[in-house]
């Protein structure tokens, strides 16, 4: 399948590994590549940029097809060391970046000047404007139904990817609720040119998690994610336990007053006890809604070939046959 996405980044399939911490290491972001997606490092679960240049020299050493690195800006105030982060992906010869939080246009000449590709992830149509006349090459354009961070609008992608498909001129992909065939080929009538799958890609095989992670996602239902750190405004949907229900009880009770100090306990530090110890109740993780639609770990070469078989016999065979009888 050809689409702007996949000319941008020389890929055989439109579909996108997302950015995630802990999850996003070599072995999963090679098993994408190898298997005709992109595959990302994320670059902030490696603690320095020098383990970065390991990570990224391990995974070259697992695929010879293009991979990327995912960067999140964070507002911080000891900053991670942003410079040395990216030296290591221009030395470690990545030509594809995916930037998340923070405006990442400081850093564009530099990625630019290494002949790497950005694709920033938005969630919002004016942060995807915002994002292209910057000089981005494309855009993640993630809708409310995401896991992680949905931003403050809560626009799910059935009316943010055409509204983004009306004004935008960079190619963007779709993220949030993406999981099978039938999600490509509603991104594409929609106006994406491939879709960015996080949660999906946790119950894989090649993901290095902890197995009670795959089994937490096969048992969840759609109705099993909830939205924390809302009057923070710093808004993450997670998967629901006995930690996220404490946490929700406190914002409950302090209201405004809330600071990020009254919820450390269920969310510092969280992510290697879950993904590595397979404490999944052991406070707030990431998780998107599309876990209800989440019910085997296949391989990952197993779950593409599965997704572009079933976009094909969709786009092939059902609505041409719906258009033939028209």
């Amino acid at each position: 399948m050809k689409t702007r996405i996949t000319e941008l980044f020389g890929i055989e399939r439109p579909i996108v590994q997302g950015g995630m911490h802990h999850v996003g290491l070599a072995e999963l972001a090679a098993a994408v590549s190898n298997a005709g997606g992109l595959g990302l490092i994320t670059a902030l679960t490696q603690r320095t940029p020098t383990l970065l240049a390991q990570e990224i020299a391990r995974c070259r050493a697992m695929t010879d097809k293009p991979f990327g690195v995912n960067l999140t800006f964070l507002p911080s105030v000891n900053p991670p060391d942003y410079p040395g982060y990216i030296a290591a992906i221009v030395e470690g010869g990545v030509k594809i970046v995916e930037t998340a939080g923070n405006n990442p246009q400081k850093w564009l000449p530099l990625l630019h000047e290494a002949g790497i590709r950005v694709v920033h992830k938005c969630t919002s149509v004016r942060h995807a404007l915002k994002a292209e006349a910057i000089g981005c090459d494309a855009v993640s354009v993630d809708g409310f139904e995401c896991g992680g961070h949905p931003g403050e609008d809560d626009v799910p992608n059935f009316i943010l990817l055409p509204r983004a498909a009306e004004v935008l001129k960079i190619p963007f992909i779709a993220s949030g609720g993406m999981a099978d065939g039938r999600s490509l080929v509603a991104a594409l009538a929609l106006g994406a040119e491939g879709i960015n799958m996080g949660t999906r890609f946790v119950a894989t095989r090649e993901a290095p998690v902890h197995e009670n992670v795959k089994a937490a996602l096969v048992a969840a239902t759609e109705l099993d994610t909830r939205l924390v750190m809302r009057p923070l405004r710093n808004t993450e949907r997670v998967l629901a336990n006995p930690a996220v229900e404490r946490l929700l009880e406190k914002e409950r009770a302090l209201g405004a007053a809330i600071r990020f100090e009254d919820i450390a306990p269920e969310v510092a530090g969280v992510y290697p006890r879950v993904m590595q110890g397979g404490e999944v109740g052991a406070g707030a993780w990431s998780c998107g809604m599309v876990a209800g639609l989440i019910h085997d770990v296949p391989t990952v070469q197993a779950l593409l070939d599965r997704i572009m078989d079933e976009a094909g016999q969709i786009i092939g065979a059902r609505l041409g046959g719906l258009l033939a009888r028209a």
